[in-house]
């Protein structure tokens, strides 16, 4: 799975399209690098998402196409 559709169905940015945009601004890296939206998300892989002063680690636990509001915050477990 694409990582900007990562980030929006797992909750983790609101929007695709703010998610597309934090990918080519720079802000989101997997394991330590920087990468583009189009990086394809696997289980395992850590995620740094800095928005504003913030930075948030999460690491990837599953990889699901579709996954209810309640069930979002499974795919994935904070570091």
């Amino acid at each position: 799975m694409r990582l900007d559709k990562f980030l929006k169905v797992s909750r983790l940015i609101k929007r695709r399209t703010v998610a597309n945009e934090a990918c080519d601004n720079g802000r989101v890296s997997v394991n330590g690098r920087v990468v583009k939206a189009s990086y394809e998300v696997k289980v395992g892989d850590r995620l740094e998402i800095t928005m504003g002063p913030r930075t948030i680690a999460v690491e990837v636990v599953q990889v699901a196409e579709t996954v209810r509001k309640d069930d979002a915050s499974a795919m994935y477990k904070e570091v």
